[in-house]
């Protein structure tokens, strides 16, 4: 049965030519895969490498991990298969799109309706903020602090003596 190896650390500039002749001194390779970035198209710094014979596998888990290759040291393990997603988890939200158009709001993603907003209501009890009437100083208590006392001036300031400090 073929052991498939998670090979990381790889450096970016690693083809799979490389890789293979790096782990054909163990024994015949039957599958080797560099991962690219979709999007780029460069490589991402690991991949996989396939034995067909576990005794092979577990041979160059011994004798190269932890290895320097192109100056870095390898990790190789066991590939584990990817995970998948159980029925009662929530999968993630669909990627946005880049349309002209912004996206309608899409909760069919959600399984759990308490985790979605509610909807937007206006609360007709409370006053508006224009109504609102500010507390004065005689319905904050006896005991608030009043603060300074200042005369409230309308129209032009003048000008008196009473303004300036003489020595």
């Amino acid at each position: 049965m073929p052991v498939r190896l998670f090979v990381g650390n790889l450096p970016y500039d690693t083809t799979e030519a490389e890789l293979r002749e790096y782990f054909s001194a163990v024994g015949t390779l039957s599958f080797v895969q560099v991962a690219m970035d979709r999007e780029t198209g460069k490589a991402r710094g690991f991949g996989f490498v396939e034995f067909a014979d576990r005794a092979q596998a577990e041979e160059a888990i011994r004798k190269f991990n932890n290895q320097p290759f192109k100056n870095r040291p390898l990790a190789i393990n066991e590939a584990r298969p990817k995970e998948s997603s159980s029925p009662g988890r929530i999968s993630s939200p669909p990627a946005p799109s880049f349309s002209r158009r912004p996206p309608t709001p899409n909760t069919d993603w959600i399984k759990d309706t308490s985790m979605a907003e509610p909807p937007l209501t206006k609360d007709f009890d409370s006053p508006s903020r224009r109504n609102r009437k500010q507390k004065s100083r005689d319905d904050r208590g006896e005991n608030a602090p009043r603060g300074l006392k200042r005369k409230r001036k309308s129209g032009k300031r003048s000008w008196d003596d009473d303004d300036f400090y003489y020595d």
